[in-house]
């Protein structure tokens, strides 16, 4: 299974995470395109740092909301959503471009991502975007919910699927994340952390907020770039992954 992390988060003198020190451990760097955080020249030295180590580099784009770090959820119509997909997605390309490199998938960030797993519309949308931007770039989705019909949406737009789980984010029952907002939304024990790496890649589980089990089979698992322990976690995390 592959390791997933969002980085190039910081803006101007204003830093966020530690991406010298993680992108040497994972597989796929989802690099932040300039909305919720990110500027021409943070997605330029992350794109060079992820072709030092060569990790696969993806597009992460989403809400235009600075002050709320993508993490607000936003009324737009569906033509600024594709738009401004299309704006911070193509940003993105042309700084690959410039200095030989590619975006190899999608994921979304933020609220977006939360509301594309349970709005049918946006959820089109995004495919639509995605397929017209370029049908070879997978979009990256949250595994068990709502997948039988994300898959359908995607053959209709000719386009494939990666899906993930989150190794720090607390699941409800449904297969949904717990909002941030909510108690123990968020795992802040690195040894929780691992316990739920180990049950989502050996035993394709997960454990919910209430103590239920769910089933969760995915592609790929996250770890959040702005954790606070995240340089505590992330050795264990690759070895454990590693099998």
């Amino acid at each position: 299974m592959r390791f997933n992390c969002d980085m190039g988060e910081s803006f101007g003198n204003w830093k966020m995470g530690n991406d010298e020190a993680i992108m040497p451990h994972i597989d796929m760097a989802n690099i932040a395109c300039g909305f919720h955080a990110s500027d021409p020249v943070i997605m330029a030295r992350t794109v060079a740092l992820a072709l030092k180590h060569d990790v696969a580099i993806g597009a992460h784009p989403g809400y235009p909301d600075l002050h709320g770090f993508g993490r607000r959820e936003m009324q737009l119509s569906a033509e600024e959503l594709r738009q401004g997909l299309l704006y911070q997605m193509g940003a993105l390309q042309a700084i690959c471009r410039a200095q030989g490199a590619r975006i190899s998938y999608i994921k979304p960030h933020g609220a977006l991502y939360n509301r594309k797993a349970v709005d049918h519309a946006v959820l089109e949308n995004v495919m639509a975007t995605v397929a017209a931007f370029d049908p070879t770039l997978p979009l990256m989705m949250i595994a068990g919910v709502r997948q039988r019909e994300a898959l359908e949406l995607a053959r209709k737009h000719g386009i494939q699927l990666l899906f993930e789980a989150f190794c720090d984010r607390a699941y409800n029952d449904d297969g949904t994340l717990v909002p941030r907002g909510q108690p123990a939304a968020v795992h802040s024990d690195p040894r929780r952390v691992l316990q739920q790496v180990r049950e989502i890649s050996l035993e394709q589980r997960v454990t919910t907020i209430s103590g239920g089990q769910r089933p969760l089979v995915a592609d790929s698992i996250c770890l959040h770039g702005d954790s606070a322990h995240l340089l505590d976690s992330i050795q264990a995390i690759r070895e454990a992954l590693r099998g």
